[in-house]
């Protein structure tokens, strides 16, 4: 990860930059996925604005289902520079789709809770059960491919 330009800050000015806990800041190094941590002359980290966006990106990324080992894999990648340009951008593509289908599922159950609500509302309104509403066939996903 290049070095930035700007002065350097402390994991407690990162943490508040980012929201995240200085214990969740180190747990994302002891992961290996904040590339470029150095360390001032009393042996405490510095970050730079650099570490800001790409905890930001590895936390995003993390909240979307990327596994911890391709998370690795894209850190490690990003360290070698432009030459893995597209197995960096093939890794984001397959786990764009693998959100993509999730979003999709989620939306088909968000659909049903939404329903439910609704018919619960009627009965309470008129104070009669209202007739059951017809199931939706549910949609089997093919299997998924592991992850590499």
């Amino acid at each position: 990860m290049p070095a930035d330009n700007g002065t350097p800050f402390h994991i407690g000015e990162l943490a508040q930059r980012t929201g995240r806990t200085v214990h969740a800041i180190r747990w994302y190094e002891t992961q290996g996925l904040v590339p470029g941590v150095v360390r001032d002359e009393g042996g405490r980290r510095l970050y730079g604005e650099l570490h800001v966006g790409w905890l930001d990106l590895m936390d995003r990324l993390r909240r979307t289902g990327m596994s911890i080992a391709e998370m690795r894999e894209y850190t490690a990648l990003a360290l070698q520079g432009k030459t893995t340009l597209r197995q960096r951008r093939d890794l984001l593509a397959a786990h764009r789709a693998r959100v993509t289908e999730t979003i999709a599922e989620w939306k088909q159950a968000l659909s049903l809770v939404e329903r439910k609500i609704d018919f619960y509302d009627d009965w309470m309104e008129s104070g009669h059960r209202p007739p059951l509403l017809p199931a939706e066939a549910p949609r089997i996903p093919p299997p998924r491919r592991k992850a590499r």
